[in-house]
C-alpha cells in the first residue's frame, strides 16, 4: 500500500520532526516546553563578616536636665502666683508672693525690739558711768542688744523669701499651689526646669535591657511633634536599682536641642539605643539577595567558583539592620551571592556577571 504524501512531497513524520527542531532552535526546552534561559545577566556581591549594631527600643519623656523645686522659707497664705505650667520664665522673675501682713508684722516687731535694746544699752552705759549700774549689768544689756539686732536681720532676711523668684532661665514644669492656699515653710509651690544645661529623655528599661546599656551608649530619639526628624542621644545616667513600683530601671539620655527647635517638657519620644555586642561578627548579605524568606529560613543563589553558573543555597538569617541581614548558617565570608537577576535563575543556570554600570535585562 502506497503511503500518502503531502503536496510538497514530504512525509508527515518528517514534517513533525522538522517542527520540533525548529522549536528547539527558538530556545524552548523540548521536554518541559519552557523557554531555555542561558547566560542570565546577574549582579553579585561578596559576602563579608560584619558586627551589626544591636539596638533596643524604649519609650521616654523629654524633660530639662535640671529641675528645681521652689518654696517659701516661711509659711503663710499665697497672695499671688503669676505663672502657669509650661510657661517660659527668666532669671529673677517673681513667680509667687505671700500675703505680707504677717511677714511685715514680724519684721516690725523685730525692729522695735532692736531699737529698745539700743536704748537700754545707752541708758545702762550712763548708769555705769555714774557708778549706779554694775559692769555685769552693762554686759547683759550689750548682749541683749546684739541678740535683738541679729533677730532683726533674720526677720528681714526671711521677709525676702516671702516671695519666689526664678533662679534661672527655664520653663515651669508644675504648679503645685494656687493663690489663697496656706502653705508651710519649705512646701514646694512650683517646679522650674532649667533649660540652660540642656534636656534629657528619661526612659524605663527592663532587667533584660538594662544589662546591655551603660553610660556613653548612643542612639536616636524621635518625637511626634517633629515627625520628619531624629535627634542624637547619649546615655548619661543608668539607675543601679529598679523602681519598686514598676520593676523597671530608669535611664537618662542627654539630647541636644538644635537651633530653631523648641523643646517642651513632657514630649513622648521613641528611643532606639545601641547596646553592647552580644556575639561575634557574622556573614552579612544585602536583603535583595534573599528569596522566599519565611522567619529565619530563606535561600540565595551563590555563584560557582568558575563564575559561570549559580546554585540555590538554603540559609538561616538573623537580625536585619538597614538593607543588610545577618546569615547564621549557609554562607561564609568570600562567597558571592546574586543580588540582581535571581528571579530568572533556576538550579544550574548559566550566568553572565555584570560589571559596574551595566544594567540587568529584566527579561533575559
Amino acid at each position: 500500500m502506497t503511503r500518502p504524501r503531502s503536496k510538497g512531497g514530504v512525509w508527515p513524520g518528517r514534517v513533525a520532526a522538522a517542527a520540533l527542531l525548529l522549536l528547539g532552535g527558538c530556545g524552548n526546552d523540548a521536554i518541559t516546553g519552557q523557554p531555555a534561559v542561558e547566560d542570565v545577566p546577574v549582579r553579585v556581591e561578596t559576602v563579608t563578616e560584619k558586627l551589626l549594631p544591636q539596638t533596643l527600643a524604649a519609650i521616654g519623656q523629654l524633660a530639662p536636665r535640671d529641675q528645681r523645686r521652689l518654696s517659701f522659707k516661711v509659711g503663710g497664705v499665697i497672695e499671688s502666683a503669676a505663672f502657669e505650667q509650661g510657661q517660659s520664665v527668666s532669671a529673677g522673675q517673681v513667680l509667687a508672693v505671700l500675703r505680707g501682713t504677717e511677714v511685715a508684722a514680724g519684721v516690725e516687731q523685730a525692729r522695735q525690739a532692736a531699737q529698745k535694746a539700743q536704748r537700754d544699752l545707752a541708758r545702762g552705759r550712763a548708769l555705769f558711768a555714774d557708778g549706779v549700774a554694775t559692769k555685769e549689768q552693762l554686759q547683759d544689756l550689750g548682749t541683749a542688744d546684739q541678740m535683738a539686732q541679729a533677730a532683726l536681720r533674720s526677720a528681714e532676711f526671711t521677709a525676702n523669701f516671702a516671695r519666689i523668684e526664678a533662679p534661672c532661665d527655664g520653663v515651669v514644669l508644675a504648679k503645685l499651689a494656687q493663690p489663697g492656699e496656706l502653705v508651710g515653710p519649705g512646701q514646694p509651690v512650683v517646679i522650674v526646669g532649667a533649660t540652660e544645661r540642656g534636656w534629657l529623655v528619661k526612659a524605663s528599661l527592663t532587667d533584660r535591657q538594662i544589662v546591655h546599656v551603660s553610660p556613653g551608649n548612643r542612639g536616636r530619639v524621635s518625637f511626634d511633634a517633629f515627625p520628619d526628624r531624629e535627634f542624637d542621644v547619649e546615655v548619661s545616667t543608668v539607675a543601679s536599682a529598679a523602681d519598686p513600683r514598676s520593676g523597671t530601671f530608669e535611664v537618662e539620655l542627654a539630647v541636644a536641642q538644635p537651633d530653631g527647635v523648641r523643646f517642651a517638657q513632657g514630649l513622648i519620644g521613641r528611643v532606639s539605643l545601641e547596646q553592647r555586642a552580644a556575639h561575634a561578627a557574622l556573614p552579612t548579605v544585602p536583603v535583595a539577595a534573599l528569596l522566599e524568606a519565611e522567619g529565619e529560613r530563606a535561600s540565595v543563589y551563590v555563584l560557582a567558583p568558575d563564575g559561570r553558573s549559580a546554585r540555590r543555597t538554603a540559609v538561616r538569617v538573623g537580625r536585619m539592620v538597614g538593607d543588610v541581614v545577618e546569615v547564621k548558617e549557609g554562607l561564609r565570608a568570600g562567597d558571592r551571592v546574586v543580588v540582581e537577576g535571581a528571579a530568572y535563575l533556576r538550579e544550574g543556570s548559566s550566568v553572565r556577571v555584570l560589571g559596574a554600570g551595566q544594567a540587568t535585562d529584566s527579561n533575559p
